[in-house]
């Protein structure tokens, strides 16, 4: 293929979630309502701690941390599908498509390492309670969200720096709601195989080992948890886990069903079907999970309320 025709393909045209005309309004009010949800709740997990000192800690540190990179991952899918579903042409501009698959990779990537990173977290806080601020101080705190972000980048770069790269002769329909990179690929019109090799690998590989930390650091958890004497400090302990253990479980079913299952015939639409819940739902669960399981959460959010009023 010579060099010229390598972006033969300006703009790409989204197949949309394959659903009836009719059912597309109906979706729009729920998809909408869901994104006002996730946008109110994430802000108010971020304003929660300023406004209330005592949750100046590690802990809400990364949990802002959260709820900022939820809003980013749902923003770069969830306005543009919106906007599909009302209209009648589902276009995406060439560079507009490669812009949306490094965006969702890198806030999608550097949420899986920091959820590593609040696990471990919460094992310091549980196992070394005395040491935790000593540990955990801002500087350690500072320097693993650099990690975070940094190794999201990097991760995003190989997949939108190698999928742009690819010829695209036409068609140009991605057969999903957004630019995703395997719906991408069948596009192209040359081999993709070290392409596929990279999004199963580094992607794979990434998901492999933070879902192994959290769940070794659940493990040192669980060991801590059964030497707390009394009740009460048992479910003050667990109040402060059980929410980003469920969080975790949402996000890594879907991740792992999506990104590590073979490319076969009808896995696309199955993928959209799992796309929505990493986009749409999760984002919008988390800081609702986060504040209903979290007794200091639940306090600074009445409090906040009072405030306001």
């Amino acid at each position: 293929m010579d060099e010229d025709n390598y972006t033969s393909v300006t703009y790409f045209v989204f197949d949309g979630l394959g659903i009836q005309d009719n059912l597309q309004v109906i979706l729009f009010v729920i998809f909408l309502l869901l994104y006002i949800i996730d946008l109110l709740a994430n802000m108010s997990i971020m304003l929660i701690p300023i406004f209330n000192t005592t949750l100046h800690t590690p802990m809400y540190y990364f949990l802002w941390n959260l709820a900022f990179l939820d809003i980013c991952y749902s923003s770069v899918v969830v306005p543009k599908m919106l906007t599909d579903l009302i209209s009648q042409e589902k276009v995406i501009s060439f560079y507009g498509c490669m812009l949306q698959v490094h965006c969702f990779h890198f806030f999608g990537s550097t949420e899986a390492v920091l959820f590593s990173v609040m696990s471990y977290d919460r094992f310091v806080a549980i196992a070394h309670p005395l040491r935790y601020s000593t540990i955990m101080n801002y500087k350690v705190c500072y320097g693993l969200t650099l990690c975070c972000l940094v190794i999201g980048f990097c991760h995003a770069s190989v997949h939108s720096i190698m999928t742009s790269r690819l010829p695209f002769c036409g068609p140009n329909v991605v057969k999903h709601f957004y630019c995703d990179v395997k719906p991408v690929l069948d596009l192209a019109c040359t081999d993709v195989t070290l392409n596929f090799n990279l999004l199963i690998g580094i992607t794979g590989t990434i998901t492999i080992i933070t879902l192994t930390l959290n769940i070794i650091s659940y493990i040192f958890i669980g060991k801590f948890l059964l030497k707390i004497k009394t009740s009460e400090g048992r479910k003050r302990a667990l109040s402060t886990c059980s929410g980003h253990f469920t969080v975790i479980t949402l996000q890594y079913g879907t991740c792992l069903f999506t990104y590590l299952r073979p490319n076969t015939k009808g896995s696309l639409d199955q993928e959209r079907a799992a796309a929505i819940m990493f986009t749409v739902i999760t984002p919008t669960l988390n800081p609702i999970i986060y504040t209903l399981r979290n007794k200091d959460m639940k306090k600074a959010f009445k409090k906040l309320l009072k405030i306001s009023h």
